[in-house]
């Protein structure tokens, strides 16, 4: 309901928590009831009671003051640990629960009993924002919901709550703090789903299991007192937070539901229930507002329509990154726009409107996902995650995360994402911020990693992918990973899956999307697979484009006529010139007035990793399979193309990757994945195809990079500790690279100048120049943001792809110090390439360069929407 900020009382020169109320709740308050209602929760002393200080308005802002509390929230505590000591958890609520008996007698209730509320401060639990909810509710009286806002959190919401009842009473906040106790001792609230309606309809309807089914070390007498304080009807809980308390500390209490099952209803009470919430949740506030007619689920019928894409959008997504998210709500679409010049951003499309607009912020923004309760937009910008409130407010930045596949947003309030650059290894951030984690996951995963993380309900585990052994999109797995053990756990077979009330949509190779029933709490498949759409698009290496959300909502996008299932917009080869380059065009120069399609060996390939010979007259590129059957074909092969001839030929056969050239120009250097009798590494293989490839150093991820001049050491990129990209050099009779730059800040693209004196690489988004003898200190080269550096043929050169616009620069260099910078390029539209290539190179007279660029016939990008497709599913079940 506020912004918080750590302010200074200059009176009394104290610090102190400043909670200034959201501007769209203050809009429908009156300032002197506000006030007014606050004097109750001023006169609240109690050890256990964060006093307030003082309230009031400031230009039509409302704000109230309380204590700076140094320490922590419960909710930290249990980010941390998860689950408390029994004795720890138990002394904690009996305070809570002291300071609630002392404020119910003084007639007020505190009606948001969570753990961001309960500070921890050296130990000792203090309850804060008491009463300011009742301030709220009393001030707005009948116009909450003109606020956008419900007082209360789900997962800790008492039934009466929940069915928005009028008379709120101390059995209310019971029910909270036993919700709260009860997270404490099991690692999760009595109640969780994949949506804040989910929740609600379980707290009003579904009992609760007991707390020992989740720790049986739990005492008899606190597993009763919990059942009693987390009963249905109010009447049947605890009288006063008093007695809940000497229920927690009386060995022998007990109490009869704790024998079964867990805390249950009549069958008349059930029906008083479900009537009442088929009516709350018609007329429920802001978030878990779900509006519509009651209808049975019979009588629901799916709807189907395509998305409106704004004009001048070319493509949706932006590199190797999810395109497109659902809120949790299903009420809106977020994706990433692109335009002809490689701009664009994050729009929002509400799905009962016509037209999508542009997120301000997120103008350079990739990967979008939605938090739980669907308040939050992440995303990733930069090689930085962040976030923003749709509602409005700026962009937050959370963590460096560099270019991600996927983020997902858990229950725990923590952020999992897959890092690109670090071969999709699993990371973990707090959504608040903080220093990333990686998960330990078995290197087992394979080098694909684990792209395309999917939170799963209680925030313990995601869904993701691995490689079945074979490569290629048909023996993709879908795997259960555990949060805290780093388990992999396989569950079945599919490119990507995400998980939506009770079921999973699981991608196929073939462009088929099938559903089928998933048990999360005990991460099993229970049920038979249901296809219900085909022809979809892939949205990644490994990953076809779908989204699915709680409320109802699929989003799907479409193949279009000039792609095949499963089949992105194709990749061409293109020649542009380089601006502000005044040197004469020599005989066979590749200058060129525009940008110009290069030709290629079949009619619509999908062209890769770009490399030029060092007499301007070979290129070489790779032509991967986008449905290849293992991971040779999916990786694909390397062609030569002659610039004088417009010929075009293999030079490589069983899955090769990130060629270079040699410096004397007779031989190309690619990774090998391995197949055939012949091991992983490093090969190098004539260009003139007059003998085989010959074995540089063997290894696996081993990547080449650059020659040095003379010939004698190859700069490579390696996936090193924690699978971030780093940098090594082999020579000559070394059976393994030798680490150069090994640190967190994921090294790539080392380039050698043509004198042999400087590199020039990647790091931390940016883009740095080091000697090559001595031990000087890097030195930044990029004005910001900026990747793969490529050198001019007298080495006063540096060109690099600034970020996000990926324009090329060229800064000119004397020594190590950049005297100037100029974009000589257009903007160049990202690919799925990434790191460690480039998707650009330079041609040696510096006329011109030479880049990727995705195609795809001129047709516009198709998103799709089925409106309740748990209707749509029970159809195609039907008719299968």
């Amino acid at each position: 309901m506020a912004t918080v900020y750590l302010a200074e009382d200059l009176k009394h020169k104290r610090k102190v928590a400043l909670k200034v109320l959201k501007p769209e709740l203050a809009a429908v308050l009156g300032a002197e009831r506000f006030v007014q209602e606050n004097t109750t929760t001023a006169a609240l002393q109690h050890p256990h009671i964060l006093p307030l200080f003082d309230s009031g308005t400031a230009d039509g802002f409302l704000y109230y003051v309380m204590p700076y509390i140094q320490g922590e929230t419960l909710r930290s505590k249990l980010d941390r640990e998860t689950q408390l000591g029994i004795d720890d958890a138990v002394r904690i609520a009996t305070s809570v629960a002291d300071a609630l008996d002392y404020a119910h007698r003084q007639g007020v209730i505190h009606r948001d009993i969570k753990p961001e509320n309960i500070l921890l401060h050296e130990g000792r639990p203090m309850v804060a924002d008491f009463g300011i909810a009742l301030a709220v509710s009393a001030a707005a009286g009948g116009r909450m919901t003109e606020t956008g806002l419900s007082l209360g959190t789900p997962h800790y919401m008492s039934p009466e709550q929940a069915t928005a009842e009028k008379e709120i009473g101390a059995r209310s906040d019971v029910y909270s703090l036993a919700s709260v106790l009860y997270e404490m001792l099991a690692g999760q609230p009595p109640h969780i789903g994949g949506s804040a309606q989910q929740i609600i309809m379980k707290i009003i309807a579904e009992p609760s299991e007991p707390v020992t089914r989740y720790r049986k070390s739990v005492p008899a007498h606190v597993a009763a007192a919990l059942a009693k304080a987390l009963e249905k009807l109010p009447a049947d809980r605890f009288a006063s937070a008093r007695t809940f308390a000497e229920a927690l500390g009386n060995p022998s209490f007990t109490h009869g539901t704790t024998a079964g099952h867990g805390v249950g209803l009549g069958r008349q009470s059930q029906k008083v229930w479900w009537v009442t919430a088929a009516i709350a949740l018609i007329t429920l506030v802001g978030g878990y507002l779900i509006g519509g007619n009651v209808r049975s689920d019979d009588d629901v019928r799916p709807v189907h329509f395509r998305v409106s894409i704004p004009d001048g959008i070319v493509s949706v997504g932006n590199c190797c990154g999810r395109s497109f998210t659902l809120s949790p709500d299903g009420h809106t679409m977020v994706f990433v726009g692109m335009t002809a010049a490689a701009t664009g951003g994050l729009y929002r499309l509400s799905l009962d409107q016509l037209d999508a607009e542009l997120i301000p912020g997120t103008e350079s923004g990739a990967s979008p996902f939605f938090s739980p309760n669907g308040e939050w937009l992440g995303f990733e910008a930069e090689g930085i995650l962040k976030k923003l409130r749709l509602a409005g407010g700026p962009v937050v930045p959370i963590a460096r995360s560099g270019p991600v596949s996927n983020a997902t947003w858990t229950d725990r309030d923590q952020i999992v994402y897959a890092a690109t650059q670090g071969r999709n290894r699993l990371w973990t951030v707090s959504a608040a911020g903080g220093q990333p984690v990686m998960i330990p996951t078995a290197d087992t995963v394979g080098p694909g990693g684990l792209p395309y993380p999917a939170a799963l309900p209680g925030g313990r585990a995601v869904l993701s992918s691995v490689d079945g052994g074979a490569g290629g999109l048909a023996n993709r797995r879908i795997v259960v990973v555990d949060l805290e053990t780093g388990g992999v756990d396989t569950i079945g077979i599919g490119t990507n899956a995400e998980y939506a009330d009770g079921h999973l949509f699981i991608g196929g190779a073939d462009g088929t999307l099938s559903v089928q029933p998933f048990d999360p709490a005990r991460r099993r498949l229970t049920g038979e697979p249901t296809a219900i759409l085909s022809g979809l698009t892939r949205g990644g290496p490994w990953q076809l484009a779908f989204a699915v959300s709680a409320g109802g909502a699929l989003a799907y996008r479409e193949s279009g006529s000039n792609a095949q299932a499963g089949e992105e917009a194709w990749l061409q080869l293109m020649v542009a010139p380089v601006r502000g380059v005044t040197t004469p065009r020599d005989e066979g120069s590749s200058a060129v007035d525009g940008a110009q399609a290069l030709p290629m060996p079949t009619p619509r390939p999908t062209t890769s990793a770009p490399a030029i010979s060092p007499d301007g007259r070979q290129v070489v590129f790779r032509v991967p399979s986008l449905n290849g059957t293992n991971r040779a074909e999916s990786v694909g092969d390397l062609w030569l193309l002659d610039m004088l001839t417009s010929t075009v030929s293999r030079l490589t056969t069983g899955g090769a990757l990130t060629p270079i050239w040699t410096r004397n120009g007779q031989y190309v250097t690619y990774y090998f994945i391995g197949g055939s009798g012949s091991p992983s590494g490093i090969y190098s293989r004539a260009a003139d195809r007059s003998g085989g490839p010959e074995l540089v150093i063997a290894g696996r991820e081993m990547h080449p990079a650059s020659w040095t001049p003379d010939g004698q050491v190859l700069f490579t990129q390696l996936v090193g500790e924690g699978s971030s990209m780093d940098i090594g050099i082999a020579a000559p009779g070394d059976s393994v690279p030798r680490w150069l730059l090994r640190t967190n800040a994921a090294e790539s693209q080392p380039m050698v100048s043509t004198n042999g004196e400087w590199l020039a690489y990647t790091g931390e988004g940016q883009v740095w120049l080091r000697p090559m003898r001595g031990d000087g200190a890097p030195v930044q080269v990029s004005a910001g943001l900026g990747e793969s550096p490529r050198w001019s043929t007298d080495g006063r050169t540096l060109y690099y792809l600034s970020l996000p616009d990926r324009a090329v620069t060229a800064a000119t260099m004397a020594g190590a110090t950049v005297t100037g910078r100029l974009t000589v390029s257009d903007p160049i539209a990202a690919t799925a390439e990434g790191q460690p290539a480039a998707g650009w190179d330079l041609f040696p007279d510096g006329r011109s360069m030479l880049f990727v660029a995705p195609t795809g016939g001129g047709e516009r990008p198709r998103l799709a929407v089925v409106q309740h497709w748990q209707a749509f599913v029970r159809a195609m079940a039907g008719t299968r």
